[in-house]
């Protein structure tokens, strides 16, 4: 919960440390959110895509790394 910006906005992080937070896929979505149901500012579209983009590397990793375990994944289990 700390990790994600449900209790804060990201601009009480510095500046400097705002690309730590958005590397977490769950900033741009709570971000857009966040501006679209108070609509204090703008949506911040970077946010949303580097959300995208690193939830996509994330899923593409997962499918390799399940194809490659299927075969034993139910024995494991």
């Amino acid at each position: 919960m700390f990790a994600s910006p449900v209790i804060y906005p990201t601009t009480l992080v510095p500046e400097r440390w705002r690309w730590v937070l958005a590397l977490n896929p769950m900033t741009g979505i709570i971000e857009g959110f966040r501006a679209a149901l108070f609509g204090t500012k703008q949506i911040e579209w970077n946010l949303l895509a580097i959300s995208a983009a690193i939830t996509l590397l994330l899923f593409v990793c997962s499918a390799f790394a399940f194809k490659r375990m299927e075969k034993t994944f139910a024995d494991v289990i």
